[in-house]
């Protein structure tokens, strides 16, 4: 069986509490920004890269201690793929977007609108822990530029 791993983010600003951005993809759900790892690159790096080709936002700070791994089966024409996705916790002041031609729409929502707006529930958990983590730790101030 085929398998695909990827490294996406969960990005928040505060306005003053955390917003979270989701994207709307153009097969109808929504989810967090993510992508496929590219040779030569760390969870990371891609995670980042991602980030600024989906969204244009290029300057975020990743918050220390959360990385949450989901693995999850789908069909592609057909084809059953064992998908890996690492996601990353990460903090931002641009509110502007400028989304990628993957997407037809995002919105900046808070906690509880946020998991309603969510498709996946294994996307709504990672929401959940990323949320509970934010109430413990404070982003780690190093600016991931």
């Amino acid at each position: 069986m085929p398998r695909e791993i990827s490294a996406g983010v969960i990005l928040f600003r505060r306005a003053p509490e955390p917003h979270y951005v989701l994207l709307h993809y153009g097969s109808g759900h929504w989810d967090f920004p993510k992508g496929h790892i590219e040779t030569g690159e760390d969870a990371q790096q891609t995670a980042k890269r991602e980030l600024k080709e989906e969204t244009g936002i290029s300057e975020a700070c990743f918050v220390d201690g959360y990385k949450q791994t989901l693995r999850y089966f789908f069909r592609h024409k057909g084809i059953g793929i064992f998908k890996t996705v690492i996601y990353f916790l990460a903090e931002t002041d641009q509110s502007e977007i400028s989304l990628s031609h993957e997407h037809i729409g995002f919105d900046w929502l808070p906690y509880d609108l946020a998991m309603a707006r969510l498709t996946f529930k294994n996307s709504r958990d990672l929401l959940v822990k990323a949320h509970e983590h934010l109430q413990t730790v404070q982003p780690s101030g190093q600016d991931d530029r």
